[in-house]
């Protein structure tokens, strides 16, 4: 199946984008099981991983039902082809999502930008005019809160650590400041501007990283490209792992 000849309208390439951003990261998220730093962290960040899948599902889930609706040639389309069988154009996904993990303080802060980020736009997204975004968004608001406090604790933990935490968590900042800037650069299909968002995000970040001994970049160059599917060279990799199984065996089921 190929989805760069299906038309989607804004409203699909929006839920697609949400869908993306989440499935990606909990991709990434995931390569930590068995190797956190300890137990309880190995299950913690296992868990947020399959918080934001299961979020990605459900917005792959929706998807799938409005192209099925308005699929003239009658070509079933499920939320195992569009995370499986589009290629990197086809994602949406925010750049930062798909990022290497690196150490355990580039993974913590990454998650902590993106969740504060997550949090301003689901609560805005709660009074979409398509019901079902606003139930996803209801429902992922209480795993994104606990995903904010899990994160916001180990950035004040490793700032204001010893003297290698406080290193390893400024060097995370230095490498990940860059792509913050693309959540809040609007896309043609977004329906509403998130531009809004930035100074509350802002505010956030500002307050923990008083907490946690840092200081707010400031400025600088950032980049974009996800969400017009233009991706670093990290996704192809990410993709290539993820898809293998469903494309050397199309329609395969457990």
């Amino acid at each position: 199946m190929h989805f760069q000849f299906i038309t989607l309208n804004n409203h699909l390439q929006y839920i697609l984008f949400l869908a993306d951003s989440t499935l990606i990261l909990s991709q990434r998220n995931s390569e930590w099981c068995a190797h956190g730093p300890i137990l309880e962290q190995d299950i913690a960040i296992t868990n947020i991983s399959l918080d934001l899948l299961g979020q990605a599902r459900n917005f792959y889930q929706h998807a799938a039902n409005l192209l099925n609706q308005s699929n003239a040639n009658g070509e079933t389309v499920s939320e195992d082809s569009l995370a499986y069988l589009r290629n990197e154009r086809e994602f949406k996904n925010l750049l930062i999502t798909e990022l290497p993990n690196g150490d355990w303080a580039q993974t913590i802060l990454r998650q902590f930008f993106f969740s504060v980020y997550q949090h301003l736009l689901y609560s805005r997204l709660l009074k979409s005019e398509d019901k079902q975004i606003a139930a996803i968004a209801e429902k992922s608001l209480k795993e994104i809160t606990y995903h904010i406090k899990w994160s916001r604790e180990w950035v004040v933990r490793l700032g204001d650590g010893t003297e290698e935490s406080n290193r390893r968590i400024k060097a995370a900042l230095d490498y990940l400041w860059m792509y913050t800037g693309e959540f809040f650069i609007p896309a043609t299909f977004e329906e509403s501007d998130p531009s809004s968002l930035r100074e509350q995000w802002l505010e956030t970040i500002k307050e923990v990283f008083e907490e946690a001994t840092l200081e707010l970049p400031a400025g600088g160059f950032m980049q974009q490209g996800g969400k017009t599917g233009n991706h670093t060279e990290y996704l192809g990799y990410i993709l290539a792992e993820m898809q293998t199984l469903q494309r050397t065996y199309p329609g395969a089921e457990w």
